[in-house]
């Protein structure tokens, strides 16, 4: 599964726009797209406005972590993986044995988006089982990413040349559109557009990107991980704009 989003949509991590010493060799986002699209005849991609897509293909999937997407309500979803607990989701939304785990996915999004009163961090963690997935809103213009806490399905974000995020489960197509400029997204977090990345186990401490060095100095590659010892503070919301309001963030030692 791919996407590659503008900086308007995705805002991505400033760490992930640093001049890392091997960022010469960045793709534009038109690249990207010729990138992917070549050598894979099965190829389904979905356009949007200034040059967005996301793009599904079935080629080198593994059995153990298969591929899906939906488009519901305007709401497109590429789902890598399997849920082991489907059947209770199912029940939970309303949905009907034949729902996938991207039509979980999605419905989980918009109660979120429409009438939960609760944490997005506290819906994810229901998600029980091997998964990333990559998310778009076209209506609202939000992207929502995430990885299973355990980190066993793959999940990769970089920064290209045009400043576009780029999301894929194979790290060599990011490292090739995106240089150095890319990592591993990381295990048991979300990322929400509008708020950025929120760990599942640690939603009130905040996930900050790390970034490592040469000896020359140039940064040579971000990792992310959350810091135990920053607090995010959470206000209650109540509507649907508000339950994806962005949170207060009060620093501490």
């Amino acid at each position: 599964m791919f996407a590659v989003f503008g900086e308007k949509i995705a805002n991505p991590p400033q760490e992930l726009s640093l001049p890392f010493k091997g960022s010469g060799n960045l793709k534009t986002r038109e690249e990207v797209a010729a990138l992917i699209g070549s050598g894979r005849s099965d190829l389904t991609m979905y356009k949007f406005c200034h040059g967005d897509f996301m793009a599904l293909s079935h080629q080198d999937e593994h059995a153990t972590c298969p591929r899906s997407s939906v488009v519901i309500d305007d709401i497109f979803c590429m789902f890598n993986g399997y849920l082991h607990n489907t059947c209770d989701l199912r029940r939970t939304y309303g949905l009907s044995r034949q729902a996938t785990e991207a039509m979980v996915v999605v419905e989980a999004y918009k109660v979120l988006r429409d009438r939960a009163p609760y944490p997005v961090d506290q819906v994810i963690k229901e998600l029980d089982g091997k998964f990333s997935f990559i998310l778009y809103d076209s209506k609202d213009t939000k992207l929502f990413l995430a990885r299973d806490r355990d980190g066993s399905a793959e999940l990769h974000w970089g920064v290209a040349a045009d400043g576009c995020l780029v999301c894929s489960d194979d790290p060599k197509l990011v490292r090739k559109s995106c240089g150095d400029r890319y990592t591993p997204f990381p295990p048991g977090c979300l990322f929400k557009s509008e708020e950025g990345l929120i760990s599942f186990d640690h939603p009130l401490n905040k996930v900050r990107g790390i970034v490592r060095e040469d000896d020359e100095g140039y940064s040579s590659a971000v990792i992310f991980q959350v810091d135990l010892f920053t607090r995010r503070l959470s206000i209650p919301c109540r509507g649907s704009d508000a339950n994806w309001a962005s949170v207060t963030v009060i620093e501490g030692d």
